[in-house]
């Protein structure tokens, strides 16, 4: 993981030419980057007054504010909407119409003006195109996919509404776009609510246009008119198809199998408002074999495709049984959602009521109709379509749906837009927790010889991960025998028949939990159930999950030996012939996993394999699957934190000496201002820009960061991004303090004839050590060209050292050229010193020049990471080395060898300092003659004196 927490140095050719272009505008520069609050270039709304008279007084007369504003009777909730739908505004995202469009309207201001219905609104209004999605992942977490290039643009609106005509007009501006275009243009917002609130008086109709602000524009600030639908959600409703009498019209002959019945259940759970309301789920249609002959699709035949999966999304909730929802019909089954998708021609709204007899819930939905010619004459209509859905009382391998129901057509079947039967069935991680599922074990008892079998070879004096850990949930890196790779995650469901697995990763197993369970685990192996999905996109994968790119398993874990045997099915498409594609299940599918000991210091990661028991002549097999996981242990995690924390203290406390060390060398100079010329310029160039480069690069960070790196390991982004701004505080000052140094001394070279010698010399110590940077940056260029081109001919000798290596460089890509050249930098750093001592050399000067707080202190800081890098090596693993806040590999030369040969030359080179200091320049080097030349100070005689 990288973190903003870095030293990286850049050398440049040249250095700065003189003490004022140093200090002045890098002092106000750096002033600004790391203090200078960030300011709002947003323009209040122009003309609001004229623009409003002239486009929406004849909607929604103008009318001042009342003495008693907040005294209103309408609420911010019945005016904003966000399940919505809108068309046009392409030029918005630079882009033709396409992708999942959405709108938000969110108002934060209403007031009551003088006129009676007539109410002061402010507020903003989101257009989102969402363009694809995105699997982002963590250690041993997969999130949901997300949508990803998202163009947003934002306005922000002023207006007013009117009760008594339901209509509202605003005048507004572009407040920020994201991944958009370039739009100054004022615009003018018209929206028509519903006069009354049922299911047909439910949608919102409106236009948002730009307007002509001055005469002359060339138009590139305008866009086409953006039309939109939108669901109200006002608080007063009146429900049409729930009531006393109304379920009689469902037979119930449509649900089969034994369902929970939620008056049977205490009070927290038996609220069907939290349970089903504001909840966005996504279900998997399965279609009957009478699909053949007859209309299955939902949507009629002019969507062209069949839709396989429903969205659900219970927008209110009364009494705690009855509920308004949303339903959305899409085309694929994988499709994960952050907000409903609200297209006209895929949505139905519905309402239903639960039903105590049958243990159910039944609704009926309507389409929207008429939005094809134009989104403001849309309307809610043709409401034949019923739905019904249940809670079963068990989950099997066969059957893991948490929610299962139907959805029928209550036309005739000669009638036009009739559908058969439809069932819907899927896995709610929310309601399984909630509502507390049993699990029943089928194959389990025919596992236990397989997996006793499998003991042997493993010790059992190892700890392993327990039932209920969190460490049982991993990633995995799966590939086959043509070494094809892929990714994918794995997670348990049930530990037992009544234990639900739904701890989070980062939390600590209670040791005191189930203390029956965990004695009982220690005697005998005990029952689990995972859930495997895999990442699509690999022709082998589109080979063994043709319908959809997961597993359903159940087996026995063995805690003593980290043994998981488990066997697992998956969808195969049906070999039925007919209209409407039909899965089926395979169970013959044999998933074998060994967990490494928890106290593994040697690279083991879980591994595993999948594999089919059927013959290979049968059509439904498949080659074995490998894979294995770079997730860590919780322990391991733990440990890692404790690491990281103490990175960032040590990261604090060497700025903070750094810091200390110069201002220590001020005060020296400040008593003996006759050592300063005797300072090399160019050893203070080099540490300033040490100082420098860093908070170039952590203001880049700033402007531009990136959360998913800051903030996906183990959620300590915000620690990091607190001590940051601590770092790069104490690093400006030490920065200012450095500058400060070079700026006296560059002084006291000038103005004095007799120091000319000295700049002379000075030249040679900036052309010796230029020459010498250049060419020890050219070997590290060869050296890397050279480990780039034959690192895919190493053949590591031993089977092991191969594992580990492959892993290695599995969490650390290969380094890039510039990693390489940055860590070069830092080992430039690590010799700040050689300038001093060539000069010392040249001029052969015995002058205290630095004081042995700065040379020496200054030296134990640059060593303090080597050091510390051969403890880490020793005390961690080797798994957990992919965060670095402190001794960062890429901003120095980090290695058991560079670890000694680094810190030996710097002691070398603070010694030479001492020996010179001491004896002269020249000291070091061996007498030719009997005496040496050594740079004498003369004295300066005033006028005074004179």
């Amino acid at each position: 993981m990288e973190t903003n927490l870095k030293s990286r140095v850049v050398f440049p050719t040249t250095p700065p030419q003189t003490h004022k272009s140093l200090l002045t505008p890098l002092l106000l520069l750096f002033f600004f980057i790391n203090f200078a609050p960030t300011a709002s270039t947003l323009n209040q709304i122009p003309n609001l007054d004229q623009l409003y008279s002239k486009h929406c007084n004849d909607v929604v007369p103008k009318s001042e504010t009342h003495p008693k504003w907040f005294l209103t009777t309408l609420s911010i909730q019945d005016l904003g909407f966000h399940s919505s739908y809108f068309t046009g505004g392409d030029r918005l995202f630079n882009q033709s119409s396409g992708g999942r469009k959405a709108l938000i309207f969110r108002p934060n201001y209403v007031a009551r003006t003088l006129a009676d219905g007539i109410f002061h609104v402010k507020g903003s209004m989101d257009l989102q195109s969402l363009l694809g999605y995105s699997t982002r992942r963590n250690l041993k977490l997969v999130k949901p996919r997300i949508p990803v290039r998202r163009g947003v643009v934002r306005f922000r609106l002023d207006g007013y509404y009117s009760e008594s005509s339901k209509k509202l007009c605003m005048i507004g501006k572009v407040m920020s776009m994201y991944n958009a275009g370039k739009f100054e243009a004022s615009v003018v917002l018209k929206l028509n609510y519903p006069k009354w609130s049922s299911v047909y008086d439910s949608l919102i109709t409106g236009s948002l246009e730009s307007v002509v602000i001055a005469e002359g524009d060339d138009g590139k600030n305008y866009f086409d008119p953006v039309l939109m639908l939108g669901l109200s959600v006002k608080r007063s409703y009146e429900y049409t198809f729930v009531g006393k009498d109304r379920l009689s019209s469902f037979p119930s002959s449509v649900d089969r199998g034994e369902s929970i019945a939620l008056e049977n259940l205490n009070d927290s759970r038996r609220d069907l408002c939290r349970l089903l309301g504001n909840r966005l789920e996504r279900y998997e249609l399965v279609y009957g074999s009478e699909c053949g002959g007859v209309n299955c699709n939902p949507l009629g035949g002019d969507v062209g495709y069949v839709p396989g999966s429903l969205v659900f999304y219970g927008t209110r909730c009364t009494e705690g049984r009855k509920v308004q929802m949303l339903l959305g019909f899409s085309n694929s089954s994988v499709d994960e959602y952050i907000r409903f998708p609200f297209v006209p021609s895929t949505t139905f709204i519905a309402e239903g009521e639960w039903d105590e007899k049958g243990n159910r819930l039944c609704a009926v939905a309507c389409r929207i109709l008429n939005f094809t010619e134009s989104l403001t004459s849309a309307r809610v209509g043709d409401c034949s379509t019923k739905l019904s859905l249940r809670f079963p009382v068990k989950l099997s391998l066969q059957n893991r749906s948490a929610v299962v129901g139907q959805i029928w057509s209550d036309k005739k079947v000669s009638d036009p837009g009739y559908f058969s039967k439809i069932g819907f069935q899927g896995l709610s991680g929310w309601l399984v927790k909630l509502l507390g599922y049993k699990y029943e074990y089928s194959v389990n008892d025919n596992l236990r010889k397989t997996c006793a079998e499998k003991r042997a070879g493993r010790g059992k004096g190892k700890r392993y991960p327990e039932e209920y850990s969190s460490d049982l949930k991993f990633d995995m890196r799966v590939s086959n025998s043509k070494g094809q790779v892929a990714w994918g995650y794995s997670s348990p469901l049930f530990v037992d028949d009544d234990r639900i697995y739904g701890r989070r990763f980062w939390d600590k197993p209670q040791e005191t939990e189930v203390p029956s369970r965990r004695k009982k685990s220690h005697s005998s192996p005990m029952n689990i159930t995972y859930k495997l999905s895999f990442t699509r996109g690999v022709q082998f994968f589109h080979d063994v999950f043709p319908s959809k790119a997961e597993l359903a398993a159940e087996g026995i874990y063995d805690r003593d030996y980290g043994n998981l045997c488990m066997i697992g099915c998956r969808h195969v498409p049906s070999k039925e012939q007919n209209s409407i594609k039909k899965d089926m299940l395979d169970c013959s599918v044999k998933i074998d996993v060994h967990f490494p000991p928890l106290d593994t210091k040697d690279g083991q990661n879980v591994k595993g394999t999948i594999e089919s028991t059927r013959n290979k002549s049968d059509p439904l097999y498949f080659e074995r699957i490998d894979f294995s996981s770079t997730s860590i242990y919780h322990n391991q995690a733990a440990a890692s934190i404790t690491r990281i924390d103490f990175e960032i203290v040590m990261v604090l406390i060497s700025n903070t000496l750094a810091c200390a060390f110069v201002g220590w060398q001020l005060y020296f100079v400040k008593k003996n201002p006759d050592v300063l010329p005797f300072t090399s310029i160019v050893m203070l160039i080099v540490l300033t820009l040490g100082y420098v480069i860093p908070l170039l690069f952590n203001f880049e960070a700033m402007l531009a960061p990136n959360q998913s790196k800051q903030s996906t390991f183990l959620g300590i982004g915000g620690w990091l991004q607190v001590n940051e701004v601590m770092v790069r505080v104490i690093m400006l000052v030490t920065f200012i303090l450095q500058l400060l140094l070079l700026q006296l001394t560059w002084s006291s070279r000038q103005g004095d004839n007799s120091q000319k010698s000295l700049m002379g010399s000075e030249r040679k110590v900036l052309y010796a050590t230029l020459l010498l940077y250049t060419a020890g940056a050219l070997i590290t260029c060869s050296v890397h060209q050279w480990m780039s081109t034959h690192q895919n001919s190493y053949r590591p000798f031993h089977r092991k050292l191969r594992r580990v290596a492959n892993l290695w460089h599995l969490v650390h890509p290969q380094r890039s050229l510039w990693d390489d050249l940055k860590s070069y930098a830092g080992f430039i750093l690590d010799g700040f010193l050689l300038p001093q001592i060539l000069f010392n050399l040249f001029v052969n000067s015995g002058e205290k020049a630095l004081s042995c707080a700065f040379y020496f202190g200054t030296t134990m800081i640059r060593l303090l990471p080597h050091a510390y890098d051969l403890y880490r090596a020793r005390a961690y693993t080797w798994l957990l080395a992919f965060s670095y806040i402190y001794a960062n590999p890429r901003t120095d030369f980090f290695s058991t060898a560079w670890n000694i040969i680094i810190p030996c030359c710097c002691l070398l080179l603070a010694a030479i300092i001492f020996l010179q200091q001491r004896f002269g320049g020249r000291c070091i080097l061996p007498k030719i003659s009997g005496h040496s030349t050594v740079y004498e100070k003369v004295p300066v005689i005033s006028n005074e004196e004179l």
